[in-house]
């Protein structure tokens, strides 16, 4: 639970402190999607797997076991890592503004979304730790919504920006091209 918290307390102050958005709103289908994402998925399909009485995370004495120490590694490197992306974008913009700059550095050399890649890796930490059917079913629907935003912003750089930038051969698991 500490794990999923955190990840939405973290993304909570990126919202307030750390993005730059380009636009003030976001068209009303997205709040209806995005609902269902963060609601059924994350919320009632993770919580019922995870917090119910009888799941493997709800043992009175848990278990100290390598898959345990994997995953929280792999979910703080990820965080941070997820973090360390949104700030590079962040800074992309000056303050108030809405022009775009191609990212580079950190993760951005290996593939053109690594916010969405340490995402992910933070979400593999939070299977290895739960084990539950729940965190795999988000993990799947998660991985695909942020695949489809990684080739449009691969596409939308290489419009925006045709002579500088250098095109990813993948746009979100760093040296596997799908």
């Amino acid at each position: 639970m500490a794990m999923i918290v955190l990840h939405f307390v973290k993304r909570e102050y990126e919202t307030l402190y750390v993005h730059k958005f380009s636009l003030a709103t976001m068209p009303v289908r997205n709040i209806f999607k995005n609902s269902a994402h963060y609601w059924a998925l994350s919320g009632l399909n993770i919580a019922y797997w995870i917090y119910r009485p009888d799941s493997p995370t709800a043992k009175s004495s848990p278990t100290i076991d390598i898959m345990n120490v994997v995953g929280v590694l792999l979910f703080l490197y990820g965080e941070a890592s997820n973090f360390k992306t949104h700030v590079t974008l962040s800074n992309l913009r000056t303050p108030g503004g809405t022009e775009r700059g191609i990212p580079q550095g950190y993760g951005f050399d290996w593939v053109t979304c690594p916010n969405y890649f340490f995402e992910t890796l933070a979400w593999i930490g939070v299977l290895l730790v739960t084990k539950s059917l729940g965190t795999a079913v988000f993990l799947i629907f998660s991985f695909g919504q942020m695949y489809q935003w990684a080739w449009k912003k691969e596409r939308a750089l290489r419009m925006e920006f045709p002579d500088r930038y250098k095109k990813k051969k993948t746009v979100l698991i760093p040296f596997v091209a799908i």
